[in-house]
């Protein structure tokens, strides 16, 4: 079935996802980072397809190198983690709060650990005409952090784009 699953993801992210990316702000010390798409998902089952991170996240964009090691707990102070050979968790979020149709997440992703004095993902995704359409919103602050708004758009938009293809793919196998 996972392999059934990500092949459906590959194919519906090759035929393109309507999906919209935007630096929406950057001073020298903040960035925000705002990325739209749509899903045929319904609502109820976006929380679940977000925290299958095996089955969307990029393996390159971890510290492991496979996307088997990361779990994400929708509990609230939950890891979004990694399991490292040396058998420790590696920490990149904790998450914050779990409401319908809205997940805020304290996510200093990557090298932003270092840098960021705040970096919040929020994931909201309200029915618009009918429609699942996710919203990811990025704020991150921190001593020069303003000149990783590029980088980490891409990064960011690709594991969104990703996260698109999966649930569409899980609505198409009927989950």
């Amino acid at each position: 079935m996972r392999t059934l699953i990500l092949a459906l993801s590959a194919l519906i992210a090759a035929v393109g996802t309507p999906a919209a990316a935007e630096i929406v702000s950057r001073s020298e010390n903040a960035f925000m980072l705002k990325f739209t798409g749509r899903t045929t998902l319904g609502p109820a089952g976006v929380p679940e397809a977000l925290s299958q991170l095996p089955l969307w996240w990029d393996p390159a964009h971890s510290y492991s190198g496979d996307a088997d090691n990361l779990s994400l707990d929708l509990g609230v102070g939950g890891c979004w983690c990694e399991k490292l050979e040396d058998g420790t968790d590696f920490d990149h979020g904790r998450t914050l709060s779990v409401e319908p149709d809205e997940m805020r997440f304290h996510a200093p992703f990557g090298p932003l650990r270092s840098m960021a004095t705040r970096a919040d993902l929020v994931v909201t995704y309200p029915l618009v005409d009918g429609v699942v359409t996710p919203t990811w919103t990025f704020v991150v602050e921190g001593p020069g952090v303003g000149a990783m708004a590029e980088p980490v758009d891409a990064v960011m938009g690709g594991g969104f784009a990703r996260w698109i293809a999966h649930m569409d793919g899980l609505a198409a196998a009927g989950r």
